[in-house]
C-alpha cells in the first residue's frame, strides 16, 4: 500500500522569495508537485493551460464554487483564483507531496479545509530588506510599493498562526529549513 503524501503550504509577503524557495524545492525533489491554480483571467503571453494556471470560464469557477470543489479561492483585480481540491487530493492519496504557494487568506481557507496541512510562512528579515527585494524587482510603480510593504505589514502580524516560520536571510538555508520541515531528504 501506498503512504500518503503530505500537503504544505506555504506564504509570505510579496517580495520574500517563495518563487525561489519553490524552485529549488522542485528543481531538487521530484517527488513534490506544485498545485497548479484555477483563474478566470486571460492568459499572459507564454503562460500554457495546465502548467502555469487552469484558464476559466466564471461560470465554470462558479460552478466549482458551488461544488466546494476548491481548497481555497479569492476573487482579486475581478478575476477568480483558487486550488482545485480533486487533483491535490488525487496526487496526496498516490503518496505525492504537494506544495502550494498562495496568499495569506488562501492558508487561512486551507486551515478549514485541510487541516492537516502543514503551514509555512516565509518571512524577511526585516522590512527594509523586503523593501530594499521589492524595489530590485524595478517592476513595481511607488504607490504599488508602498501598497505591497504595507499588505506585508499585516501578514507579518500572522506569523503566529503558522506551524513554522522561516526568516529567508539566506536563500539556501531558507531552502534547507523547507525542505527539513517537509521531511523531504536533502541533497546537499
Amino acid at each position: 500500500m501506498t503512504s500518503l503524501g503530505n500537503l504544505t503550504v506555504l506564504t509570505g509577503p510579496s517580495g520574500v522569495g517563495k518563487g525561489t524557495i519553490v524552485r529549488k524545492i522542485l528543481d531538487n525533489h521530484s517527488d513534490v508537485w506544485l498545485s497548479i491554480s484555477a483563474t478566470t483571467r486571460q492568459p499572459r503571453t507564454g503562460e500554457i493551460e495546465g502548467q502555469h494556471y487552469l484558464f476559466l470560464e466564471k461560470k465554470d469557477f462558479q460552478k466549482i464554487i458551488d461544488k466546494e470543489g476548491f481548497l481555497e479561492w479569492a476573487l482579486f483585480s475581478n478575476n477568480f483564483y483558487g486550488t482545485p481540491k480533486k487533483s491535490v487530493k488525487e496526487k496526496i492519496k498516490a503518496g505525492t507531496n504537494v506544495l502550494l504557494e498562495i496568499e495569506l487568506e488562501g492558508a487561512r481557507q486551507i486551515r478549514k479545509t485541510f487541516p492537516e496541512a502543514l503551514q509555512i510562512f516565509l518571512a524577511p528579515p526585516n522590512l527594509s530588506e523586503l523593501e530594499k527585494r521589492i524595489r530590485g524587482r524595478g517592476t513595481e510603480s511607488e504607490e504599488s510599493i508602498r501598497d505591497r510593504l504595507e499588505i506585508a505589514n499585516r501578514e507579518l502580524i500572522a506569523t503566529k498562526e503558522f506551524d513554522a516560520v522561516v526568516i529567508n536571510e539566506d536563500v539556501d538555508k531558507a531552502f534547507r529549513e523547507i525542505e527539513g520541515l517537509m521531511g523531504l531528504k536533502s541533497n546537499y
